[in-house]
């Protein structure tokens, strides 16, 4: 059955709102579960189509799992595989870091080439490098890919740009590696902090998370762990730009400014007042919204590509000028086509898009992807009018009933059926 939300915009938001767990930690750690024999249990584990897409790959490697609220218990002691299903495989991108703790569990890792992805090329050379300079063998054939070590050894690996996956799963190989891996050029996002603070749980010796160079002590015996997941930074700035379009103020639980810094810069810039303490940010904008002037998204600490277009949806709809230069992918700015038919003045040339802010109307809107469907949704509750967005598939991949967090800063949205 199809969905679409139905948004009444124009009205200011007011309101408070919990930020639940992040995907990008929580897939991760799910993978990590598998690098030691026993029940681990996770918290604040956000209940979305790629979770349950990763709890799913489990199940099929003989893991018992359940979810209890926002808790998930994996039991691995009945793992029984080191082949992940095509289909769930297919299913997402991030299926992927299951191959990096196989292979450091078993030695061998067999799986079909992950999910594609809607944003553009994404290729995994880089992750299968990690595991080549580890020790693996690699063979392609007919779609599918295998690894095979004796044994994983450490060393020096120099990632040639700090891709957050490619990080990921060196650090979880690594883990079964004999000896010090260090890995040179990692990605720094506050996710990949938090996969370390899940391994150092398990028992593994892991430090330099967040920093130029991760040092991985391998080998180490390892154990079941308990921890909780970070609160999902991207979701933390849908909501903020969902004030920032439709005026107001709204405040966030659960979550860290530390982590937005680039973002909260910019709807600095734009007018809006921001402040945050440890678990507590918020956001008022009184007068009109305007431009963020030129803006370039990058690795972490820079301005995240996540909510580029989080951002570009309020701005489009205040009263001036921007420029965002897009430097991740290559098809990030789909969603802008969405925009311009709520009267979006924007303008998309290559890699950058200027934006000329003005008022806009509600309109039946498709998304395009995870990003640009909660992009459409904030520009939706900034314009005049009834808006359906459209394709919640894709922003159900990220957001645990978005439309349930919007309500609760006082946004006008509910989910309907199609009949």
């Amino acid at each position: 059955m199809m969905e679409y939300f139905a948004v009444q915009g124009g009205r200011p938001l007011e309101g408070r709102v919990l930020v639940h767990g992040a995907k990008n930690s929580a897939l991760p750690i799910l993978a990590a579960t598998l690098l030691a024999d026993g029940e681990s249990v996770i918290h604040n584990c956000p209940d979305l189509t790629d979770i349950s897409a990763a709890l799913g790959i489990l199940s099929c490697l003989g893991c018992r799992v359940r979810r209890e609220g926002a808790t998930v218990l994996v039991d691995t002691t009945g793992r029984r595989d080191h082949v992940v299903p095509d289909e769930l495989m297919g299913r997402m991108r991030a299926s992927v870091l299951f191959l990096g703790a196989l292979l450091a569990r078993d030695g061998e890792a067999v799986a079909c080439w992950p999910g594609g992805c809607a944003l553009g090329a994404r290729p995994i050379d880089l992750h299968i490098r990690a595991f080549q300079a580890l020790g693996a063998e690699a063979r392609s054939w007919n779609g599918r890919l295998s690894f095979w070590a004796r044994r994983l050894r450490g060393r020096r690996l120099a990632l040639p740009i700090p891709s957050v996956g490619a990080t990921e799963n060196a650090m979880l190989a690594a883990c079964g590696a004999q000896g010090v891996t260090l890995i040179d050029n990692p990605a720094r996002e506050p996710e990949i902090v938090d996969l370390q603070g899940f391994l150092r749980c398990l028992g593994a010796q892991v430090s330099g998370a967040g920093t130029g160079r991760i040092t991985v002590v391998g080998g180490r015996p390892l154990h079941p762990g308990e921890y909780t997941v970070m609160a999902d930074r991207i979701v933390a700035a849908t909501y903020l730009c969902a004030v920032a379009a439709a005026g107001g103020e709204g405040e966030l639980l659960g979550t860290d400014g530390a982590h937005l810094a680039p973002v909260l810069e910019a709807l600095e810039t734009a007018g809006c007042e921001t402040g945050w303490e440890p678990g507590r940010l918020w956001l008022r904008r009184k007068g009109p919204l305007g431009g963020a002037g030129s803006l370039c998204t990058g690795p972490y600490p820079a301005f995240p590509t996540d909510a580029q277009p989080l951002l570009a949806a309020a701005l489009a709809g205040g009263e001036g000028k921007s420029k965002i230069t897009e430097t991740i992918f290559d098809h990030r700015f789909r969603y802008t086509q969405g925009l311009v038919q709520m009267g979006a003045c924007i303008q998309v040339e290559g890699d950058t898009a200027w934006i000329d802010g003005r008022p806009l109307h509600g309109a039946r809107v498709e998304a395009a992807d995870l990003r640009g469907g909660a992009a459409l949704t904030v520009a939706a509750l900034g314009a005049q009018g009834a808006s359906q967005i459209w394709g919640l598939d894709h922003v159900d991949r990220g957001y645990e009933s978005l439309e349930q967090g919007l309500r609760a800063l006082g946004g006008r949205i509910c989910r309907e059926a199609a009949g």
